[in-house]
């Protein structure tokens, strides 16, 4: 495992002065783009879930910062690093198990399920399970959620391409 360089290290050492809040701020791993991107994505598919299975959508960057999200009663900030967590310890169970990349991790609890995939450059999509869903319901909405959030952040980064590019700012005569 590799050490984490000291000028990125969060928590203080014992005996060490405490980290100014601004000092622990890293470089985020998402774009301003592909953040305001995925809160577009998210608004866009909210009438296009099948809601009956799904209870929540949030997005996560890599390092488990909340991107944007549409849940009711969860605590967006701890889900957004675990989910960074879950997928961090499923690269290396799959790694280890010789499986190839996951595509996901998956929990059943006695309340529900939770998915987390890996959505698009340094998004993970947490997908959030009803209750009396079963294992394959989940499944299939969890994927018809990823799928349209990935359609729809793709579709929106195309519009933001189209719009700065050189063409864009001419006008005809």
């Amino acid at each position: 495992m590799s050490e984490v360089p000291a000028e990125r290290a969060v928590l203080p050492k014992r005996g060490s002065t405490p980290v100014p809040p601004d000092a622990r701020r890293s470089t985020p791993t998402v774009s301003p783009a592909d953040a305001a991107a995925a809160d577009e994505a998210l608004r866009d598919i909210r009438g296009r879930i099948d809601w009956t299975n799904v209870k929540g959508l949030l997005a996560a960057s890599r390092d488990g910062l909340v991107v944007c999200s549409d849940t009711r009663d969860v605590e967006d900030d701890s889900v957004a690093a675990m989910a960074a967590t879950s997928a961090g310890l499923a690269v290396q169970f799959a790694k280890q198990a010789g499986i190839g990349s996951p595509r996901a991790a998956v929990f059943e609890g006695e309340s529900g399920h939770i998915g987390v995939f890996p959505a698009h450059s340094g998004i993970l999509l947490v997908v959030l399970g009803e209750r009396d869903t079963t294992t394959g319901l989940f499944n299939v909405a969890a994927r018809q959620a990823l799928a349209l959030f990935q359609q729809a952040v793709a579709g929106h980064r195309v519009r933001a391409l189209r719009d700065v590019s050189p063409a864009a700012g001419h006008e005809e005569n």
